[in-house]
């Protein structure tokens, strides 16, 4: 096993493992049969892609390992990690309160659905992933980094920021929490903020990107934005 695989597992351990307690604690219990649901879900698609990049494309397994706030070169991107960061920690947070509380009564069957929401996220990720080698964890341009024009791209500019808006809007639900949107609904703005800042950076030093910009119309969602 290679030290970037090392590296990959112990990340996708310490990840799951802080998860567990975070939404565990919360709720104050461990019967909590969504949160189980949920984190299988969470892990079960997270090891898949793992694994995927550790065989097919290490490179790109490097580039999204090495993220967070402290990645990012540009003072924006900083600040706006640091609070989706905290963001992502309060959609874990806000929905084991509400399962602790009572506040919100989700049926089953939204739960489930949520469930297949974030498995669709992961999915779509995945089809990214396998299109684009350098979708990185961070907003920055590789020296070698080409236009992708095929697969999703060639319907979305950002379709990788599309499939996160899946398992974002998936995990409140798959949580059995209504409330838990809340938290996704602030998270938006930071993401629009990064998407655009990103497009900035890209039309201005990836040759090619002004024209794909005009060729490819829609950002995040067709027919809306």
């Amino acid at each position: 096993m290679s030290r970037l695989d090392r590296q990959a597992w112990l990340a996708l351990v310490l990840l799951h493992v802080v998860m567990g307690l975070l939404v565990f604690i919360a709720a104050g219990t461990v019967r909590y049969w969504q949160a189980w649901v949920f984190l299988a879900v969470f892990a079960g698609a997270s090891v898949l892609i793992t694994v995927y990049l550790m065989r097919h494309d290490p490179a790109l397994l490097k580039r999204r390992i090495s993220g967070g706030p402290t990645a990012e070169k540009e003072t924006a991107q900083k600040i706006i990690m640091f609070v989706i960061s905290i963001e992502s920690v309060c959609l874990l947070l806000v929905p084991a309160l509400d399962h602790r509380f009572g506040w919100s009564n989700v049926p089953v069957y939204v739960a489930i659905a949520g469930d297949l929401l974030v498995a669709a996220g992961f999915y779509a990720s995945f089809l990214v992933y396998r299109e684009n080698t350098f979708t990185a964890a961070t907003v920055e341009v590789a020296p070698d980094q080409c236009v992708v024009t095929t697969g999703p791209y060639a319907r979305l500019r950002h379709p990788q920021y599309a499939s996160a808006l899946l398992y974002l809007i998936g995990m409140p639900l798959a949580l059995g929490s209504f409330w838990g949107l809340l938290v996704f609904l602030a998270m938006m703005p930071l993401l629009i903020w990064r998407l655009v800042d990103e497009e900035r950076l890209l039309a201005r030093e990836l040759p090619g990107y002004r024209e794909y910009q005009q060729r490819v119309r829609w950002r995040l969602i067709p027919g809306l934005f």
